[in-house]
């Protein structure tokens, strides 16, 4: 078998051999000619088919047995109506976008569209500088950004597995997969940015996407959330039975409740209150741009649970309530462990009794979500600036940075 070399080799021979007498002749020729005009060349005709080909393709045509797709199809079958959609078990056809019946989900799938951005817009170059000078952090700083990016990294890839694997197949509702498709785009795109984050700042890749193996405050959480995943990422699981709805409704619970409803939000708090402080501020822009995609992840998800249960009342009876009740707090406890361990001393405005508060006053707006009572009482938010983060418009100078909505060209409104 020839190799690259083998065809270097051959072209190096080519370039240091003396050329044949009849080369060159014919060289001189050819360049005697180039000087004369040429004459016109007509376009080919494009070659027609012969008749042994196309009587080969009827044939194949005549003989092909397309009753399973004319199944498939349900030819013939009355026009869809919004009556027949469902969130789950639903038989009408799934190759229907319109008419809508879930009109928040088609919005929400229209916002994520117009909220497109991708990690190399942010400079970092700020960043670099800071993490390689010996005096640019200190080394509680230095362990929060390696626990964040080394959480991160593998924790939107588990949140992608679990959508395209399992959610994705079990909701029969279109215009919600249309959104689920931008989710897991977007899914993408926030590994990639924990990546070029990484890459950036020339952090060790072997140490940092191990985490999730290595370190147990990071394993932990990991370990919970795959054990939502693997019932649902099994080719053969179906929902149909009460008991198979259910597990649907565990798995979206706890990914969009417990994984990016609570696991994200000591992370994002922590790289966010840095950036506060003019600190790794191109890290700290991609994860506000990150947040902002997960926070319409976490209430797109809330609609589908809740309409699951408006839509399948059997579902949510008490000992669904009191599972759903403690995979929240599960989760709640497993982030307040994580922040003891990114935090054993105060740093950055807060400490890890502020982040315990913090969580539980999370926990109780998850619950409450759910139609759940609060388990926390007179839980505070003492971080009022991630609210302001999340839930309004903030612009930043123009030429600075890009506005935080961080809408492309065409969605963008100049009145």
């Amino acid at each position: 078998m020839l190799t690259w070399d083998d065809y270097n080799q051959e072209d190096s021979m080519a370039a240091t051999a003396a050329p044949e007498p009849a080369v060159v002749a014919a060289a001189a020729a050819a360049q005697e000619v180039v000087t004369a005009p040429e004459p016109a060349v007509a376009e080919p005709a494009p070659a027609e088919p012969s008749p042994e080909a196309m009587q080969a393709a009827e044939e194949v045509i005549a003989n092909m047995d397309a009753s399973a797709g004319v199944e498939e199809l349900e030819m013939g079958a009355s026009r869809l109506s919004v009556d027949e959609k469902a969130m789950i078990n639903c038989r009408a056809d799934l190759n229907q976008l319109v008419p809508f019946k879930y009109d928040w989900a088609w919005q929400k799938y229209l916002d994520g569209c117009a909220n497109h951005w991708m990690p190399q817009e942010i400079n970092m170059t700020a960043d670099v500088a800071t993490w390689k000078s010996s005096d640019g952090l200190s080394e509680d700083e230095r362990r929060i950004v390696m626990r964040s990016l080394g959480y991160f990294s593998t924790a939107d890839s588990l949140v992608a597995n679990n959508l395209v694997l399992g959610i994705y197949r079990l909701i029969t509702n279109p215009e919600c997969r249309q959104y689920l498709l931008r989710q897991a785009f977007e899914e993408a795109i926030h590994t990639h940015a924990y990546q070029y984050c990484i890459e950036s700042l020339g952090m060790d890749e072997g140490e940092i996407f191990n985490m999730y193996r290595e370190v147990p405050s990071v394993a932990k959480k990991a370990a919970w959330s795959i054990s939502h995943t693997h019932e649902l990422s099994d080719p053969n699981f179906s929902t149909g039975t009460i008991e198979a709805d259910q597990q649907l409704l565990r798995n979206l619970i706890g990914f969009y409740a417990v994984t990016e409803g609570i696991f994200f939000y000591c992370g994002f708090t922590q790289i966010l209150s840095m950036g506060r402080r003019n600190k790794m501020t191109g890290v700290a822009e991609q994860f506000q741009y990150i947040l902002r995609d997960e926070s319409m992840h976490l209430n797109f998800g809330i609609d589908v649970i809740n309409q699951i249960k408006l839509e399948n009342p059997q579902l949510w009876q008490t000992d669904m309530q009191e599972w759903a009740r403690a995979m929240v707090l599960e989760g709640t406890e497993l982030e307040i462990a994580y922040a003891r361990d990114t935090m054993p001393r105060g740093v950055l405005g807060m400490n890890a009794n502020m982040m315990e508060e913090y969580l539980q006053f999370i926990a109780n707006r998850r619950l409450a979500q759910i139609g759940l009572s609060e388990q926390f009482p007179g839980a505070k938010n003492p971080f009022p600036w991630m609210s302001e983060i999340m839930d309004l418009k903030k612009e930043k100078n123009f030429f600075e940075t890009r506005v935080t909505d961080y809408q492309t060209g065409g969605a963008l409104t100049w009145d």
